[in-house]
């Protein structure tokens, strides 16, 4: 039987203005579904991989809209547990020039935040499976969370599944306190992890030296020194930092940065004029992940989940809606944009 990929977390309602208008001027908004972890799903299920997604929802027509959606993309819901009072949503004000995107949360109370540890039977949810993915924002969300995330990573440890958590910060939803108290003991079952630029300092006061994330200038010798610290932190023997180096809200250098104790592996950089930036740090995940489990070097995994994550950046919502050979295009240099007739 085809191995399985499970992540855990919240999928929410996404709703934004279009063409770049601001919610005090939206008469329309746009619906989208997105989420760290179903991201990272939808984008895993895309590359036709075996995927299953655990969340809660609300057994209603909008937890049916959410379920139906993944489900078009190829994503295992049937550990979906159904429930609660709401779906999670949130407001996205698409930036552009010097005016940057933001984001309005109406997630409290939301069907995942008053999940249970009984909710999830986590022996037949990882049965036949490989690997496990979580982000920083699952926790985040609420007590029982933590509580759920901590035995979710565990009993992947048991099972021997690979174990990867992005750091995933967001300091509207806990304190850097309380975040690194409780994703240091997530990462103590984990195998890979994610960051971007700033989460290894939120959360583990790891900082790059000579970096200023607002101006977008890097210094990547110094995220070397990121990573290295990254690793004794936890259990892992993998680290990647995503590279955004931000010119406006509508142009950004991206790239990547993975060490796996032994070697530094930096990736191509690519130029992006953006689209939508919302979920590029998930399609990164996911294409990193896909790569490890397909590439037999770890630079083709790195440089498969930067090109995915790149062209994810040129697409409208959260999810990441490319096909394995598209990103294997970009990856061979077929960065031109021509017609493809």
């Amino acid at each position: 039987m085809e191995k399985a990929f499970i992540t855990f977390g919240e999928i929410m309602l996404r709703l934004s203005p279009p063409n770049f208008k601001r919610l005090l001027q939206a008469d329309v908004l746009e619906v989208n579904y997105g989420g760290s972890e179903a991201n990272v799903a939808a984008s895993l299920a895309m590359f036709g991989n075996r995927v299953r997604f655990v969340t809660k929802l609300p057994d209603n027509p909008l937890g049916d809209a959410a379920c139906r959606y993944l489900k078009s993309l190829g994503v295992d819901t049937s550990f979906i547990k159904r429930g609660g009072k709401k779906i999670g949503i949130y407001f996205l004000e698409h930036g552009a020039s010097v005016r940057p995107s933001k984001v309005v949360y109406d997630r409290a109370n939301s069907a995942i935040c008053e999940a249970k540890r009984e909710d999830f039977d986590w022996e037949k949810i990882f049965k036949g499976a490989i690997w496990f993915h979580i982000s920083g924002i699952t926790p985040a969300l609420s007590d029982s969370l933590v509580e759920i995330s901590i035995d979710a990573v565990k009993i992947a440890k048991e099972r021997g599944l690979t174990v990867s958590c992005d750091l995933n910060y967001r300091k509207r939803l806990w304190s850097r306190e309380k975040a690194r108290e409780v994703m240091g003991e997530i990462i103590k079952y984990t195998d890979l992890i994610i960051a971007n630029e700033e989460d290894a300092a939120d959360v583990f006061g790891i900082e790059a030296e000579k970096t200023d994330v607002i101006s977008g200038k890097l210094d990547v010798e110094h995220y070397k020194s990121v990573a290295s610290q990254l690793l004794k932190v936890g259990s892992a023997s993998m680290v990647a930092i995503t590279l955004r180096e931000s010119l406006s809200a509508s142009d950004n250098y991206w790239s990547s940065l993975f060490y796996d104790g032994n070697e530094f592996i930096l990736s191509k950089k690519y130029h992006l004029h953006l689209v939508d930036r919302v979920g590029g740090g998930d399609s990164f995940v996911a294409g990193l992940i896909h790569g490890l489990n397909k590439f037999s070097s770890k630079r083709e995994a790195v440089e498969f989940g930067v090109a995915a994550s790149a062209l994810k950046q040129t697409i409208p919502g959260d999810v990441n809606l490319v096909y394995e050979d598209e990103v294997l295009n970009i990856m061979k240099g077929d960065v031109s944009g021509r017609v493809q007739r």
